[in-house]
């Protein structure tokens, strides 16, 4: 019989948690925000959810089977959550053709183009958007209200200015009110529409422990600091703090892409620091851009400085050598 001791390198501590489970359970976590955009915007959702999902994970197969020839990693949950968050930011009026576009710019140039999985500098979902906005300003800026009629798929939705435009164009004085916006009665983007929903997601990702509350903690009190101060300066200029945490793709950005764990900062310091320069430049873009939504600009932004972040914020390793300096 063997009596020897094994010593493995450190973490010793293990964690049923793996890459699929972490990404499956992201899905899990979105289910709320998809059954809220389905209930405002019925079968245009579902279409626009279901084409972002199948064009993400088939993009990813493609490349790996026919171009990179690596092993298949298509369906570990990465993949599905591009798709739906690709189809969070997309009003659900958007064609199919410029949807397909978008997922070939997240997929494509935002992932596999850096490697694939892990190596991506900057969110997946968030890249193809912006890409979309560039692109095809017209049809991402046309903002469908939400439906009476949840089955209606042929014809066209009625149109309307989100929050966010409102205030951009006519000020605070006409803004919905806090329940409608936590709610969802408002246009917008498809998983932007119910901040409650949201909400109920990020819970069970803290619950479940894929999340830490730092990023989207910080992020919202950061956005809520930086209008509330020009809001006590002049509220018939600018938008209360709780209008802005509540209103466009704050809550969505906050807890599901800012917490991207490929493009945000590995210490708790690091993810204080990316997400308090996220919420302040979301603020500032919304309150003197010249395009009412901020959200997505800021992660993006922020995402460039994580290796950044990173180096200045790493924790010392244990047995790193200190030089002291003594006086005399």
């Amino acid at each position: 019989m063997s009596n020897r001791i094994v010593v493995s390198l450190s973490p010793h501590e293990k964690d049923d948690l793996n890459i699929e489970k972490i990404m499956w359970g992201v899905v899990i976590a979105l289910a709320p925000a998809f059954l809220a955009s389905v209930y405002f915007y019925g079968l245009h959702a579902v279409r626009v959810v279901a084409l972002s999902l199948i064009f993400c994970v088939g993009i990813e197969y493609v490349i790996q089977k026919f171009v990179t020839k690596e092993k298949i990693t298509a369906f570990d949950g990465s993949a599905a959550i591009t798709g739906l968050l690709l189809a969070f930011n997309v009003p659900s009026s958007i064609p199919w053709w410029q949807l397909l576009v978008g997922s070939v710019a997240a997929i494509g140039v935002a992932k596999m183009a850096f490697g694939g999985l892990g190596k991506n500098p900057f969110n997946p979902a968030l890249v193809g958007r912006a890409f979309m906005l560039a692109s095809f300003p017209v049809h991402m800026t046309t903002w469908p209200v939400p439906l009476k009629n949840l089955w209606t798929l042929g014809a066209d939705a009625v149109t309307g200015a989100t929050p966010l435009g409102v205030l951009a164009e006519h000020g605070p004085a006409n803004l919905p009110g806090y329940m409608d916006l936590f709610i969802g009665k408002i246009g917008g983007c498809i998983g932007e529409v119910s901040a409650a929903a949201i909400l109920i997601g990020g819970i069970y990702m803290l619950y479940k422990k894929i999340i830490t509350w730092h990023i989207p903690v910080f992020y919202l009190l950061s956005l809520a600091g930086f209008s509330g101060i020009l809001w006590m300066v002049d509220s018939s200029k600018y938008a209360d703090p709780l209008f802005h945490m509540l209103a466009g793709g704050a809550m969505l950005g906050a807890w599901f892409m800012a917490t991207d764990m490929v493009t945000s900062p590995m210490s708790v310091k690091g993810q204080i620091v990316f997400a308090v320069g996220g919420g302040i430049l979301c603020g500032a873009i919304r309150i003197f851009g010249s395009y009412p939504e901020g959200c997505s600009y800021s992660i993006l932004i922020m995402n460039a400085f994580v290796p950044l972040i990173d180096k200045y914020t790493k924790p010392r390793r244990f047995g790193t050598e200190v030089n002291y300096e003594f006086p005399g």
